[in-house]
């Protein structure tokens, strides 16, 4: 059995959402919101429960989830919905379904540029998040000198710095991200001697 298919099963009830003006999904129902939290998804905010555009996009993908208020019926609805307010939903759907795939749990990013924390399989609530990741679309250009500064910052909580990158065909290719010191470069002048022939 796959992870997403484990994942699948794993939820013996469909979750019920409301979709709010932020486009967040909100989750009323105790039980729904015990087992999300189980499983890693959604975090509570004041009294509230609520589940990221990207965590619901991907329980509709599951048919898992239903949204019970507004147009939002479907993935489509919702990913529609979506791209008002994050023009870069699609790229972190594509990875966070990926990573859901295999089997790990994704969090929100700490910010400096960063979407996601992820966690060792297993390891969730139990350890802290392994990884750090950067969704970044195939073709797009970053800045080295803010990448490696956020980086740096990175590996210095002890954290693996890694490039999630969406190929034109939505495949995701992963590549870890460190820092490298290069030495100045000093021209080197070499003198000859010649001698002269007499």
């Amino acid at each position: 059995m796959s992870p997403e298919e484990d994942q699948n099963s794993e939820f013996q009830n469909i979750i019920q959402g409301v979709l709010t003006k932020k486009c967040l999904i909100k989750i009323d129902d105790f039980r729904s919101q015990d087992q999300l939290r189980n499983k890693g998804y959604g975090d509570k905010e004041d009294n509230n429960y609520f589940l990221e555009t990207y965590e619901a996009l991907y329980l509709l993908h599951l048919n898992k989830l239903v949204i019970t208020n507004g147009d939002v019926v479907d993935f489509s609805d919702l990913m529609k919905q979506a791209l008002k307010y994050d023009k870069e939903i699609v790229t972190k759907f594509l990875v966070y379904r990926d990573l859901r795939s295999r089997g790990y749990v994704v969090k929100e990013g700490f910010g400096f540029g960063t979407d996601f924390r992820v966690y060792e399989r297993g390891g969730y609530e139990k350890k802290r998040a392994k990884y750090v990741i950067f969704c970044v679309n195939e073709g797009i250009n970053v800045k080295v000198g803010e990448l490696s500064k956020h980086v740096r910052e990175i590996e210095t909580m002890g954290k693996n710095a890694i490039a999630a990158v969406v190929e034109r065909r939505g495949e995701v290719i992963y590549y870890k991200l460190t820092n490298m010191k290069f030495s100045e470069n000093k021209k080197q002048e070499t003198t000859l001697a010649l001698k002269e022939r007499k």
